[in-house]
Order: C-alpha cells, then structure tokens, then sequence
C-alpha cells in the first residue's frame, strides 16, 4: 500500500508540474497592463495626473523612482549604430480580435494566435496594438501625431514593444479597416465590439531601421525591462483618424500621451541594414 500511495503522490506532482509548464507556455497570458485605466489620468496637475501615478499605489511606484522609464526622446547624441541586431524577425497571421476602449486609449487585442516577434532567441507573442496621441516618443525634440504600439509577450512574461509613429498626412489603411468599429465605440458607449479576423501583418512596417533601447511601460505601474523597438520611419494617419481615436475614449484629456521621461545612463542602439544605407545614400 505503501508503494501504491508513493506512485500516486509522484504521479500527481507530475501532472501539476506539466499543467503549470502548459499555462505558463500558453501564449495567451495577459500582459502586464492596466486593463481599467480609469485611476489614472493625463492631465497635467490633476490628482491622478501623470506627475502622481507612482503614488496612486505602492505598485505603480516605478512610475515616480524607475530610472528606465518610457517615453524618452530618442536624440542622435545618445544613439550607436549597431549591425548586430539584425532585422526584426516577425511571424504575424490573421485571427480573430476586439476592440476596446480602455479608459484613456482604444486597443485592439488579438483573441487567438497572432504570431510572433523573436528577439535574441525569444518568443514574443503579439498580444495587442492600441495608440497615443501625439507620439509619445520624441524624436530628437520633436513629438508626432500618433503612436501605435503593438505588445508583444514571452511565455515568461517579458513584454516587447514596437513603435511606430504618425505624422499627420494620407490616412492610414490599417486604421481605415478599423473605423467603422471605432465609430461604433464612440456612438454607442459600449466598451468593447468584435472586430472579426483582423491580420496583423496589415499595420504595415515601412523600412528596416529602427531604434532600440531598454525602457518601461509608458501606463501604470511602469514596470520596467521592456524591450522597446521604435520604428524609424515616419507613416502617415489623417487628422481625422487621430480625432476619432481620441473622441472614442470620452475621458475629456486634450491626450493620452505619457511626459518624456528622463534617459539617465541609457543609450539608444540604432539599426541599418545594407541597403538601408545604400538608400540614405
């Protein structure tokens, strides 16, 4: 009896331990964002404004003493051309998404399977894109139109980020997809609508140059250790579609774009492929 009841213990901690690798590898974990941003604000000077986020919660307090913190501006004194970081390897397909107000932003957050970005050896599976306006990367001084992030996540909870910034000009045909459910946010209050099968590989990535630097959350709680990657060239989005992304939200901010943060010690790696260089040329 005594063998029996060994086997089964051995056994049955066999099965927690393959269950909690199953969980922990499902690439459908939540990242660590606010989903409910209704705490926290944007306008300068309010309680709950950005210069106060860190004392909101003991657990938004990298906000306040985190010294790698996002946004920043991404000046040419601080950048270093670096070769070895290659071309961003991207794996996206087509499934199924919904799109949310979340208080202060409108994200759009893939339901299955979107693929994935590999950085260094690690799997960042895409989780979701929403936007800020204006850009909350600065680039040397000078803030854009619009940011759209696009989250990406590792099985052990590491976030990576890609950026990409807007100046005002042709619309976007990304966000053209995505008006009439925009709309639908703003015209009838509810806080989320399926948006379908949206592909990923539609928020188009212009170039093979970006930066890349080690920075935070740009919300609450700031959690630092991101990897961000901000895509150097400049897309286009009409004022029309920033408008209709601010005015979905009904939080009453002028913005939803987070201060510049301090840069410290931190030095931005620059890559340029081959014939990136032969362009600029």
């Amino acid at each position: 009896m005594k063998k029996i009841t060994m086997i089964s213990s051995s056994t049955l901690f066999h099965l927690l331990l393959l269950f909690s690798l199953f969980f922990s590898w499902f690439p459908n974990a939540k990242p660590q964002e606010i989903e409910d941003e209704k705490e926290f604000s944007y306008i300068p000077g309010s309680p709950n404004g950005p210069e106060r986020w860190g004392e909101l919660h003991p657990e938004w307090e990298k906000c306040s003493n985190g010294m790698m913190q996002s946004p920043i501006d991404l000046t040419y004194q601080r950048v270093r051309l670096d070769p070895s970081l290659g071309m961003l390897n991207r794996n996206y397909k087509a499934t199924n998404a919904t799109l949310k107000n979340r208080g202060h932003d409108i994200m759009l957050e893939w339901v299955g399977d979107a693929g994935f970005l590999s950085i260094k050896g690690t799997v960042y599976f895409l989780k979701q894109v929403h936007w800020h306006s204006p850009s909350e990367h600065a680039i040397n001084g000078i803030r854009y139109a619009l940011e759209a992030h696009m989250v990406h996540q590792s099985q052990d909870l590491k976030i990576a980020v890609i950026g990409i910034i807007y100046t005002i000009g042709s619309p976007d045909q990304f966000l053209k997809k995505l008006e009439n459910n925009i709309r639908q946010l703003t015209n009838t209050g509810v806080l989320q609508v399926n948006a379908g099968v949206v592909d990923p590989k539609h928020v188009r990535i212009e170039g093979n140059q970006y930066y890349r630097y080690m920075g935070s959350l740009t919300t609450p709680p700031c959690s630092e250790n991101v990897t961000w990657t901000i895509i150097k060239k400049i897309k286009t989005v009409s004022q029309e579609q920033v408008d209709l992304l601010r005015e979905a939200v009904h939080d009453d901010a002028m913005n939803n774009a987070r201060p510049l943060q301090p840069i410290n010690d931190r030095y931005i790696k620059l890559y340029k492929s081959f014939s990136s260089k032969l362009e600029a040329m």
